[in-house]
């Protein structure tokens, strides 16, 4: 400790290496390269925007939560009931709904389906998913201790690998000369950035707080306003290294640019670039790393569900969560991944703009004063859009609405919200009541 109740440098960078370790998961492997090859020479700005959503804002979310005083507070600032609903369908989407069970399968298909091939997928996959939940479970009992665990342990052995990869990519450079594809081509800037929306880490920014300030309590620190301070302090570790990460993984791709142009996806990319680099060995290396990566994640999400729902639900513990997510993600992990996902993704893309949102809103105002109406006005308007949107992609347009809808700037590429979104801010800024719209928006900082 550097003075009493305060974390000195090393151990704030531990804690940003845990919360790196939450974030970092299969997704985040796979977009930079897949980037990198359909971007070519036109990687830079492509970067730039891939950043700006995959670095950015999740930082920007970790920060506002934590000035904030926890997720519920934050979204206390629209409604009650909004917090309420807004909350558990975050953490239910993020988790056993959809990123926990693919956690399992994700890193399966990268580490022994190679091996045991699709005659013997079913019982594979059975098998692993019970062993690496059970891994998970495990580790996820004690959530003040992952700092132990991810941040000591499995994050610089997840890092050192990755080095590894991005080693052998040294040692073969070539001059990326390939053009921009597809979407690329001419709005590189634009689809970068939206390749990192799709990242979700802005919204598992908002859940991971919770976990990261009891491993910040467990370190010796007690004061409130303390663990908030330390709390940004390590989201913006933890971003540091996400977008040196996610540079390196960006130049693996661009190294085999010309040879890999027509994968379809990051995943093959980086099989590609193992084997071009390692040989036999390569396919070993990056199986790890995705265990790894996916391990972490799980992990994460486990925790942060976990000890939400036993707040929420305390006659249920925390352990009793674990193991009922544990076993849930088990099965739809195996037999109902695709129904759920069905579900769960417009789910996603119908709160992910509400999220973004949120954030930005918590930087322009405290949820007092004058502009305390730009929360329910700009959140009202950004969710209509939002809601057509997800509507739309599971396939349950509304007539009319959703035609008159799509007329909104930037719509077709999941933007349409961003004008209304503004207008509410202006509105709300204009008509904002007198009244509080949460009771609790004058509270001392305190991560929930």
């Amino acid at each position: 400790m550097d003075r009493e109740g305060t974390l000195n440098g090393r151990k704030v960078l531990i804690v940003g290496l845990t919360l790196f370790s939450m974030f970092f998961g299969a997704g985040n492997l796979i977009f930079p390269p897949f980037l990198a090859v359909q971007a070519g020479t036109a990687i830079v700005p492509a970067a730039a925007g891939f950043l700006v959503s995959a670095v950015g804002l999740p930082v920007l979310g970790v920060v506002a939560v934590a000035r904030s005083g926890g997720l519920s507070r934050l979204a206390g600032r629209v409604h009650p009931v909004f917090a309420l609903v807004f909350t558990i369908l975050i953490y239910l989407s993020i988790g056993p709904c959809l990123a926990i069970p693919r956690t399992a399968s994700t890193s399966f298909e990268m580490t022994l389906l190679p091996l045991v091939g699709e005659s013997g997928k079913a019982a594979g996959q059975l098998i692993y998913s019970i062993i690496f939940f059970a891994i998970a479970a495990f580790m996820a009992f004690n959530p003040d201790r992952l700092t132990d665990r991810l941040g000591k342990i499995l994050c610089p052995a997840l890092l050192f690998l990755i080095f590894i990869m991005f080693a052998g990519s040294v040692f073969h450079h070539q001059p990326v000369t390939g053009g921009p594809a597809g979407a690329y081509n001419g709005a590189a800037a634009v689809t970068g950035f939206l390749e990192g929306y799709q990242t979700m880490d802005t919204i598992a920014a908002l859940n991971f707080g919770i976990v990261i300030a009891l491993n910040i309590r467990a370190l010796g620190v007690k004061e409130d306003s303390q663990v908030v301070k330390t709390t940004i302090r390590s989201g913006i570790a933890a971003g540091i290294l996400l977008a040196l990460v996610y540079a390196a993984l960006a130049y693996v791709g661009g190294q085999v640019q010309a040879d890999a142009a027509g994968l379809d996806n990051g995943a093959r990319i980086l099989t590609f670039a193992a084997g071009k680099f390692y040989g036999n060995a390569g396919a070993v290396l990056l199986g790890v790393i995705f265990f790894i990566a996916c391990l972490n994640t799980c992990i994460g999400l486990l925790s942060c569900c976990s000890k939400y729902f036993s707040s929420l639900i305390p006659r249920i513990g925390y352990h009793a969560w674990v193991i009922l997510f544990a076993v849930t993600s088990v099965v739809i992990a195996n037999a109902g991944l695709d129904r759920i996902l069905a579900f769960s993704v417009p789910v996603l893309n119908a709160v992910y703009p509400v999220a973004i949102v949120l954030i930005v809103l918590s930087f322009m105002n405290r949820g007092t004063g004058r502009g305390r109406g730009m929360y329910p006005a700009a959140i009202c308007l950004t969710a209509v859009v939002s809601i057509i949107y997800a509507l739309e992609q599971a396939k349950l347009p509304i007539p009319g609405i959703t035609k008159a809808a799509s007329l909104l700037p930037g719509y077709e590429l999941g933007l349409g919200w961003m004008i209304p979104a503004a207008a509410g801010m202006a509105l709300g800024l204009m008509f904002g009541g007198k009244k509080c719209i949460s009771g609790d928006m004058r509270a001392k900082p305190h991560i929930d």
